[in-house]
């Protein structure tokens, strides 16, 4: 349970808390689509359509089955795209170029969620360059902070070179079991090393989590008050705050 999880359970937690937001699949397995119930012969227009052939992100974004939440579907045109993309001038940029454009301005998103590849790739830069901000789903499992490291060295690159206002939004604990020793390690090592990054809000280790995705819904629409339903919730109150805080300058 990792980032196309939390990206499908996180936008439905902002909707449902009444933020309008746009999930954008940037992932070729489409996984994130297929979870907000968009299947794969109905993806007309995609990411791949708005990163190789220019089309307007307008035409890209499409109502989910949950209120105020919009989707940028993919298809596995995707898989392609790094090759293609090669060869492009600005290759970097198509995505940052897209979100800017004013014809996404009527839709007044609150809030943009990117579903990136789960390997770096120019589809992956293109999310960062785009980004304001990363937010990193951690496993709490053996080996996560490891591949932690590597992912903060790619976000301290990307800084540098393209995108100097790109930073982390915080690491959100999944797959949490409060009985495993190994569980409570990771979390001691994550909070000990990067402080308050780290969310308070801790997704469990819950089998409602797991199922949602076969009846291509959220969790918090299959199942409202199961635990990973609670706790996604509580994620959504919890990014809220950090950024009414941060508004606040506080």
């Amino acid at each position: 349970m990792g980032k196309t999880t939390t990206a499908i359970n996180l936008a439905a937690a902002l909707a449902e808390a009444g933020e309008k937001v746009l999930l954008i699949d940037l992932d070729p397995q489409g996984n994130a689509s297929t979870g907000l119930g968009v299947e794969a012969d109905d993806r007309d227009a995609s990411t791949y359509e708005l990163l190789l052939e220019d089309a307007p992100i307008a035409s890209v974004i499409r109502k989910t089955d949950i209120e105020n939440l919009f989707l940028c579907p993919a298809t596995t045109d995707l898989s392609s795209a790094d090759m293609e993309l090669v060869s492009t001038e600005k290759r970097s940029f198509l995505l940052h170029d897209a979100l800017r454009h004013t014809d996404i301005d009527p839709f007044e998103f609150a809030y943009i969620l990117i579903d990136c590849p789960p390997s770096l790739s120019l589809l992956t830069v293109n999310a960062m360059v785009a980004a304001h901000s990363v937010l990193v789903p951690l496993q709490a499992e053996f080996f996560a902070l490891e591949g932690l490291s590597q992912l903060m060295l790619t976000i301290r690159e990307i800084r540098q070179s393209a995108n100097r206002f790109l930073r982390i939004e915080g690491v959100v604990l999944t797959m949490y079991d409060v009985r495993n020793n190994l569980s409570q390690q990771v979390e001691a090592d994550a909070r000990a090393t990067l402080g308050e990054l780290v969310f308070r809000t801790m997704i469990p280790r819950n089998v409602r989590v797991s199922e949602a995705p076969s009846y291509a819904m959220p969790v918090l629409s299959y199942d409202s008050s199961s635990r990973g339903a609670v706790a996604y919730r509580a994620l959504g109150q919890e990014l809220v705050a950090r950024h009414q805080a941060t508004k606040r300058g506080g």
